[in-house]
Order: C-alpha cells, then structure tokens, then sequence
C-alpha cells in the first residue's frame, strides 16, 4: 500500500482506536500491535491544500506557498492569544469566521504532567488524544479562539501549556486530581476573568463543571529509552509496533511522530 498521509484519525474507546490514512485508505493501526510494521519514505512529498509536489514541508504538510498565503499556517493558530482577526488583517476571513469565531474550551489535561490547552469545540476529544492525555477536564467555554488564548495565558503562568513528548511517551503519567488542581488555580486568575468580561462582555467565558475524561492508549509496552525515527534523514522507519500514543507509534526500535510527516509520500508493510 502506498499514499500520501495525514495525522492519525483516533476513536474515543478504550483503548483508543487509530487509524492512518495513507492516500485514500484507512489503515487500522491497533490490528498491527505486537507485528512487524515497515513505512518506507518514497522521497516525495505532496502539499496537503494544493496537491503540488514540493521538497520541503512546511507547517505540517504544505508548500511554501500555501504555508504563507493560509489562514490555517498563520502564527496565531499556534499563538490564539495574538488572533488579528477583529484588526481586519485575517489571511482568509471566511476561515477565520468558520474556526476561530466559535465556541473554544479551555481545558486541563494530564499528559507528561498537569498543563492547560485550547481547543475548538468541535476538537473534543480528538484534541486529547493527539496530545496523549490520560486525563482531561474542560475548564471554561469561551466564544473566539482569542479569548480562549487570553485565559490560557493567564494560567500559563501558574503551570505548563506543552507537554513533554518524551515523558508522555515513557509510560502513564501518575493520576491528577483535575477538579481539585481547577479549583486551586481558577482563584489564581480571577483580576484577569473579570478584566476579560469587561472586555468581552460578561458572558463570554463560561466556568464548566464537567466530569474528568479518562483515556486509554493501546500501548503493550512503553520504551525506556526514547529515540526517533526522521523520515528526512533516514527512510525506512521498522520494527515491531509496541503501542500507539498521541500522534506517535512506538516500535520497539524507537518512535515516530506521524502528524510531522504529513504529505509525506510513504509505502505500508
């Protein structure tokens, strides 16, 4: 089998359920988990907007070209708290109505250890998953992404908002109390909220009081020692695929980030 492919698609069961496309299939991935598993890096690679063949990949999967003219690449998609859409300077204004004028959620999520995320409403849970959380609890629904960026920021300062991919990947991070790590930390930003409600009006940050989401990886044994694999250095990525997390496979000759290559022509075996 051979194709272009994207970020893994997952399925909130328990465990989870990854698929990868790769062209126009969908390949089960969880069938694989304890097999031998071959991608092989054709050497092309595909824009994922235009369908252009380009040498390089940029912002996950485009040509230079979409990567400065998109929306979707712009620097406040990885910085929502610098969102310019309301100065009129929005690459693409549709785009911008359609994904950052919606509801957002901020939440608080037990990856490689307690941090807080964003995400658009119609992201839950795929959000998590791709970011291997064991646990998440949405915290505050806003209206723009650019209010979720402001509240993220504001609790930034008291813990993460990335995750250590290399700790994530060493095991099942120790349980957390999100309920009671929410109530600690909401007190801590309350001058922020209430400056943010005169801003945005009083309605626009909504406190949630929802229930912890648990989340189960299909992993059958978590690597010691952390080494990637880089399709731009070296081709073939082999092994024995030993679990799924996040948006990585962990074979038991090292881990691969799938989302990064995206666009990447490859073949499956």
């Amino acid at each position: 089998m051979q194709g272009t492919i994207r970020k893994l698609k997952s399925t909130l069961t328990s465990p989870v359920e990854y698929q990868l496309p790769i062209g126009d299939e969908l390949v089960s991935l969880n069938d694989y988990i304890g097999k031998p598993l071959t991608l092989t890096f054709t050497g092309n690679i595909f824009c994922c907007n235009c369908g252009k063949k380009t040498k390089k990949s940029y912002s996950q999967g485009h040509c230079f070209v979409c990567m400065r003219k998109l929306a979707s690449c712009d620097m406040c998609i990885m910085k929502p708290e610098t969102c310019h859409f309301d100065k009129g300077t929005c690459r693409e204004p549709q785009w911008g109505e359609e994904n950052c004028m919606i509801p957002h959620y901020v939440y608080l999520a037990n990856t490689s250890g307690l941090k807080v995320g964003i995400t658009r409403h119609t992201q839950i849970p795929t959000r998590w998953i791709d970011q291997g959380a064991t646990q998440a609890l949405p915290i505050f629904k806003v209206q723009t992404r650019l209010q979720s960026g402001l509240v993220e920021v504001a609790l930034a300062e008291f813990i993460a908002d990335k995750t250590n991919w290399r700790n994530m990947l060493k095991g099942q991070s120790e349980a957390i109390d999100l309920k009671a790590a929410a109530a600690e930390l909401i007190p801590q930003i309350d001058a922020k909220l209430s400056e943010l409600a005169e801003l945005f009006g009083a309605t626009a940050i909504e406190k949630l009081d929802e229930d912890v989401v648990e989340l189960d990886y299909p992993v059958s044994e978590y690597p010691s020692k952390i080494s990637s694999f880089n399709f731009d250095k070296a081709p073939e990525v082999s092994g024995i695929l030993k679990g799924i997390k996040g948006q990585y496979l962990i074979f038991d000759t090292g881990v691969i980030n799938i989302r990064k290559f995206t666009s990447y022509e490859i073949s499956l075996a």
